[in-house]
């Protein structure tokens, strides 16, 4: 849900020095369609399907029960899963056994999706089933857990699709950055206490902003008709994202020109302005499904959500979009850094692309100007047995300016390996995260 772009370079196609390139625009541009028009879609239809499935087979006759058992399911598998990730590093990697990593990934999605939506089903419909619906009380909530979370700086993992994209990355699959960034090979009681306060503290207030917002919406926009609500809510949804995405280059650069408290609340003012349209994004396709996607079969409407948008995702190689993990602070980026959304899909394809080229010319070099170096100590040999021989003082002024030659060859050669390895390659060589931040919730 949330993601930090922090370690992310300046060199992203298009992006560099505020003057992008038409290439680098356009894939920029292919980049936030497909976050808003694939992405979001099916991570809302993965947490409809499988948060109405929960209702469905969790103590169905018995809704306090059945929200207890989830909110359990939730904060315990979430702190089991934030404890364990570097058991899962260890035993799940790509690099020794690759078919083990990839079935292994693939089923801690499924299970830590699953986490993640019993979670905030059962916090959310607890709030829901013992305080009231009440406008001016649903708006104090909200402002009071919007401040805390401003004052913890957390308001950033509010953040959900399309304003983030989370890529299926070997390196960080199985990574959740807790609040206070502990270790639990340094200190494992504080580590464990780190876990529990990103969960229980940080999750909280996250559930009860983005409930507040979400019954707002429920009880003044066209509370009466629900698709004319729904509808509603995408046209607002995906009009604030565009805007959003627009704005986000005027954002950088007024956030690259301030420096602490006041670069921390233009970034959150941004970040808020861009969860109106997250929640109204996911709102809107949400309520759609219920409303139009086989209403008269509310069960098969489900799991049909559920199951084909976990398998595209999968396929698409993003299926960590579903998971709302870890904690991320605002503005911990340099500079106008904190107001870029992890939002690259395309533009990774062709900074891959761009490191094999750029591999293969290194490569090209490299032997070139061994070959320099070998031609430089033969005819160095050559000279040396011609000098022994005899005094030929004019081949031998010819051959010193040979030598000069091949010298000035191989250090041309070291100086574009120089300037080739100096080349900010495109976008995220070590991302901070996919984020995940990842990335959702609706429910979130």
């Amino acid at each position: 849900m949330r993601g930090s772009i922090a370690g992310i370079e300046d060199g992203i196609i298009g992006t560099a020095q505020f003057r992008p390139s038409y290439h680098g625009l356009l894939l920029e541009l292919i980049d936030y369609l497909y976050a808003s028009l694939v992405v979001a879609p099916l991570v809302v239809c993965y947490w409809r399907g499988t948060w109405n499935l929960m209702g469905e087979y969790i103590y169905p006759s018995d809704l306090t029960t059945s929200l207890v058992v989830s909110l359990a399911i939730g904060i315990v598998g979430h702190i089991v899963f934030n404890i364990f990730q570097a058991t899962l590093r260890q035993y799940l990697n790509a690099d020794r056994h690759r078919i083990a990593y990839y079935l292994g990934s693939r089923l801690y999605t499924v299970i830590y999706g699953v986490v993640c939506v019993n979670g905030w089903r059962g916090g959310w419909q607890l709030i829901d089933l013992y305080t009231t619906h009440d406008v001016l009380y649903v708006v104090l909530i909200t402002l009071g857990c919007l401040f805390i979370l401003a004052c913890l700086k957390g308001v950033r993992n509010v953040m959900g699709t399309p304003f983030l994209i989370i890529n299926d990355s070997r390196r960080e699959y199985f990574d959740v950055p807790t609040y206070f960034k502990l270790t639990g090979s340094k200190d494992p009681g504080l580590y464990v206490l780190d876990c529990m306060f990103s969960v229980l503290v940080i999750g909280s207030l996250v559930v009860f902003v983005w409930r507040g917002l979400w019954v707002l919406l429920d009880l003044k926009l066209f509370p009466e008709d629900h698709g004319t609500s729904a509808w509603a809510s995408i046209i607002i949804g995906y009009g604030v994202t565009g805007v959003t995405f627009s704005l986000q280059p005027l954002m950088r650069w007024t956030c690259d020109r301030l420096t602490g408290f006041w670069r921390v609340v233009v970034a959150d003012l941004f970040l808020f302005f861009s969860f109106i349209g997250t929640i109204n994004v996911w709102r809107g396709i949400w309520q759609a499904l219920d409303t139009y996607f086989l209403p008269d079969d509310p069960l098969l409407s489900n799991w049909i959500t559920h199951g084909a948008a976990l398998l595209l995702l999968i396929l698409l190689n993003c299926s960590n979009s579903v998971l709302v993990r870890g904690v991320y602070i605002d503005a911990e980026e340099p500079a106008g850094q904190c107001v870029v959304f992890p939002v690259y899909y395309i533009r990774l394809f062709f900074q891959k692309e761009r490191k094999k080229k750029q591999r293969r010319l290194f490569d090209a070099l490299e032997r070139a100007d061994l070959n320099s170096t070998g031609g430089v100590l033969q005819d160095k040999k050559h000279h040396h047995s011609l000098q022994t021989a005899a005094q030929q003082p004019a081949q031998q002024k010819e051959q010193q300016k040979e030598a000069h030659q091949h010298h000035i060859a191989a250090d041309q050669n070291h100086q574009v390996i120089r300037n080739l390895e100096a080349v900010p390659l495109t976008i995220i060589d070590d991302p901070k995260s996919n984020g995940d931040h990842s990335s959702q919730p609706t429910r979130k």
